[in-house]
Parts: C-alpha cells; structure tokens; sequence
C-alpha cells in the first residue's frame, strides 16, 4: 500500500506530512475547468475526484487529492492569470467576507470518499498600495483568490471561521479522520 498525494502544491505536501505517514506525490494532470452554471461547491468535489482518478495506482494505494477555491459572493476566484487579475480578486475581496471552498476526495480501490469543506473568511478594507505591496512579494500568483492567509496576507484577515488548514488547501483534521477510516495508522502508538 502506498499513499499518494495527488498535488503538487507544496503546502499540500507540509499538511499532509502532519500525518507522519509516507507518501508520494503524483501530480494529476487534468482539466481543472469549472461549470460556471453549477453550484461552486459541487464543482469543486468533482475536480478533486477528477484528480484523484487521474494519477497512476495500485489496487490497495490510497490517493488523495484536492482542489481549492475562493467565492466572493457569486464569484469563483481560482489562481490569478496575472497581476492584474490578482489585483482585481484582492479588490474584490477587501472589506468583504468570503468562502473558500476544498473539494477532497480520498480513494482506495473501489472506495471512493468525495467531501467539500467550506471556511468563512473576513477581510478588513485594503489600500490600492496594500495590495499592490502585496502582490509584488509574489505571493498571490499561485493561490486560490489570489492571497495566502499562511503569509503576508494574514494581515488582511480579521475573522475566520471554520477550518484554518483548509485555506491552507487542504482540511487536514477531516483527512485523518477518513485516512483512519481507512485503516492508515494516524496518531496511533508503536510498541
């Protein structure tokens, strides 16, 4: 049995090592597309389990992948095209709150379990200057509504509410309890 990580976000990679189980990564290459005519919670499920189909197993492996969004009212902010884009979502965003929204799905053989965790995020009101600082540190280019609450943008955030990890990308806490469901040893004592 082997444990994949279907991602190759390196946050990813730094919550699911919180496990202390072994693992590899092979990144699902797919089409991440969303339905803008469907709901962006399903639609995020439905490209985790797009991902988790997509990478190369064996029939005991468990894989595990996931897929985040942003949505600010009835928008679905995904990763900038470029600064103008980041500058547009981090607009959009300042005094506002908003969801993020993980779609996880961890399979093994026949057994495939697809979730959706959704974390209520609050941002204070931004400068022009703010957010352009900001987006020249690069940070926001490869994350979901263009900011990472693990860095400079934790500045921006006056409330949350839900699970912190799952802004990371992935809800690590609801991970371990399916990855103990199926039964990888989490937490449990050697002799």
């Amino acid at each position: 049995m082997q444990l994949i990580l279907a991602s190759q976000s390196p946050r990813r990679r730094e919550l699911l090592g919180l496990t202390r189980l072994d693992f590899v990564v092979r990144v699902a290459d797919i089409d991440e597309t969303m339905d803008p005519a469907k709901a962006p919670f399903e639609e995020v499920a439905r490209v985790s389990r797009k991902k988790a189909m997509a990478v190369q197993r064996g029939t005991d492996d468990v894989v595990v992948a996931a897929d985040t969004i942003v949505v600010c009212g009835d928008k679905v902010l995904g990763k900038p095209k470029d600064a103008d884009d980041a500058f547009r979502m981090l607009s959009m965003l300042s005094g506002r709150d908003h969801q993020v929204m993980t779609g996880m799905t961890v399979l093994r053989g026949d057994e495939i379990i697809t979730t959706t965790e959704v974390t209520n995020i609050h941002f204070r009101e931004l400068t022009e200057q703010e957010i352009r600082a900001y987006i020249a540190t690069g940070d926001p280019m490869d994350k979901a509504g263009a900011y990472g609450i693990q860095s400079d943008a934790a500045l921006f955030v006056t409330g949350i509410e839900g699970d912190y990890y799952n802004v990371m990308g992935l809800p690590i806490c609801r991970l371990a309890m399916i990855l103990r469901s199926l039964g990888l040893p989490i937490l449990e004592e050697t002799k």
